[in-house]
Parts: C-alpha cells; sequence; structure tokens
C-alpha cells in the first residue's frame, strides 16, 4: 500500500491518482474534504484509493493518519509527503506572521520527519524494504522572498538526505522530487515565466507523476538513494 500526503491537488493528487492506476492501493491524505474526496473518486480504481482528511501540523491528525493507513491498506510500503500550505506573496521576510511561519515548517518537515520515521520502525520491525519521496523545491537552495517556505523545503531537502542514510541498511529508500514552476496546487504562475525555462512551458503536475513512480519503484530505482530529481523543464539552468 502507498501513503500520498497533500493527494487533494497539484503534485500529490497527480501521484496518487498514478499509483492507484498502477494498481497499488492509495490513502489521499489531505486537508480539504471537497478536494481529496474529488481526487480518490476520478481516479482509475476508485476502489483502492483511500481518502483520508486532517491537518498535519497537528501531532494528533499524523498519529491518526498512520492508522487509518494501517487499517485501510496493511503495511504501507511507498510514502510520498507532498502536503504543504498554500504560500502568499504577503508573506516575505517582514510580513510572515509566527503562526503562518510554524504551520509551513509543521506542515513541511515535521510531518515529514514524523510520518517517515513511524512508517519506517514498522518496515524495520517487519524487515521489509520500503520507498519514501518528499517533496521539495528549487527554494530549498535558492531564495524565494517567502522565508518559511525556503527554509522549510531546505530542511526536508536535508532531511531526504539524512534518511537514506539511516534506512538504506534496511532497504528503505528516501529520495526528493524537486519540482521548478509547477502551474498547480497554491502556485499561481506568471505564464511570462514560461520565456526563461528552456522547454518552452510551464510544467504541469502530471509531469511529475511518471518520475515519481519510476523513482518509487523498486524495479527501476533499487540502487537510488539519497538523490534529488530535478524536474524543472530546465528553469534552474537560467
Amino acid at each position: 500500500a502507498a501513503l500520498v500526503t497533500g493527494a487533494g491537488n497539484g503534485i500529490g493528487r497527480a501521484v496518487a491518482q498514478a499509483l492507484v492506476g498502477e494498481g497499488v492501493r492509495t490513502v489521499f491524505a489531505d486537508v480539504n474534504r471537497d478536494t481529496v474526496m474529488a481526487a480518490a473518486k476520478a481516479s482509475a480504481r476508485p476502489e483502492l484509493a483511500v481518502p483520508w482528511v486532517g491537518d498535519l501540523a497537528d501531532l494528533a491528525a499524523r498519529e491518526a493518519l498512520l492508522a487509518a493507513a494501517q487499517a485501510a491498506g496493511g503495511r504501507v510500503t511507498h510514502f510520498v509527503h507532498s502536503a504543504s500550505p498554500p504560500r502568499r506573496e504577503a508573506d516575505h521576510a517582514m510580513g510572515v506572521t509566527t503562526q503562518t511561519w510554524a504551520q509551513m515548517h509543521a506542515v513541511n518537515l515535521e510531518a515529514g520527519f514524523h510520518l517517515s520515521r513511524e512508517l519506517a520502525r514498522r518496515l524495520i520491525a517487519d524487515k521489509a524494504p520500503g520507498s519514501f519521496l518528499l517533496l521539495t523545491s528549487l527554494h530549498a537552495g535558492t531564495p524565494r522572498n517567502l522565508p518559511h517556505y525556503s527554509t522549510a523545503k531546505a530542511g526536508l531537502s536535508m532531511l531526504v538526505k539524512e534518511l537514506a542514510k539511516t534506512f538504506g541498511r534496511h532497504q528503505i529508500r528516501v529520495n526528493a522530487l524537486v519540482p521548478g514552476a509547477i502551474a498547480a496546487g497554491g502556485f499561481v504562475a506568471d505564464p511570462a515565466l514560461a520565456k526563461h525555462i528552456p522547454l518552452g512551458r510551464l510544467g504541469r503536475s502530471e509531469d511529475l507523476a511518471p518520475m515519481a513512480l519510476a523513482v518509487l519503484s523498486n524495479r527501476i530505482s533499487a540502487y537510488v538513494t539519497g538523490a534529488a530529481i530535478v524536474i524543472d523543464g530546465g528553469l534552474s539552468l537560467t
């Protein structure tokens, strides 16, 4: 079974639906009931899509998600952490509130660590392999004028390396996908940005799903861990 956070829209939705399309029972976790129910229903095989609603900034919600995932699908071997609060341009260094800062870090970094560790703990006890994929950002290394977002993604980027190093001996692989300008979720891209992208267009959530499946697959990527795969149409080259 698989667990995907942020599965109600954007990249998380695309990856969760792709997993279901491959016949994997998948828990769609999101904070928004309407969008996550719609995402599960629109999957290729809705009977394999299990929606779950909760705010991963809350520790109790994370524990509830772990319990629900185990009850719905049994052993979770594939984990994708895509959940992230929406970004607003007003949340710059002088404007971001303490609450907004804390929520961004809690959903991205703290939930990413907590869920990864607890899922790994169960796999290690069962002597079973696993594959985790955490969504970071180009802004993990490049300022964005949204310091709560950039620092959360930078922390997540290092977390991938730390967990990959620790869990590797247990055959649990941990990697990162690094999206560029993807017109999905909470990000509304200026179409003019396309002229700065070598491939000539903004990205779509569906551009990431095939690579996510490939990196998650032990058949295709069995010797890949601690890696950060950039999917940006060449934007970072400019």
